[in-house]
């Protein structure tokens, strides 16, 4: 089942960074972004939050659940995703661990096509 969009809008809404959050759509679910930085998922109208040390030491004892089939453990915020301050400091701490984000590689310019016979005849 793909998540609703109304969701998405929801945690958006809770975790309350403006523009430093943003999600983008994949496969009918979304990935959540703080910083650039992949932090959390949104599966089948579910929150759930990429496993840091800080993140775990903030959780405590909550339940860890996959995404998706075949997925590592992320930790399943249904419990807390109506506490915003927790929402927020969550996001923030899980991004503060996450690696810093590679820059992206400047385009290599193409190379200019091989001029034909009949434009060097001229």
């Amino acid at each position: 089942m793909a998540s609703n969009p109304d969701f998405i809008a929801y945690v958006c809404e809770q975790v309350n960074l403006a523009e430093r959050l943003t999600y983008k759509k994949m496969f009918g679910e979304y990935a959540v972004y703080v910083d650039g930085k992949v932090v959390g998922l949104v599966c089948d109208n579910q929150l759930f939050v990429k496993p840091t040390v800080l993140g775990k030491q903030l959780v405590g004892n909550m339940a860890e659940a996959p995404p998706y089939p075949g997925a590592k453990l992320y930790f399943l915020m249904s419990e807390r995703l109506d506490d915003r301050d927790f929402m927020r400091q969550i996001f923030l701490t899980t991004a503060s661990e996450l690696p810093k984000l590679k820059p992206k590689p400047k385009p290599k310019p193409k190379p200019k096509p091989a001029a034909t016979a009949q434009s060097e005849r001229r």
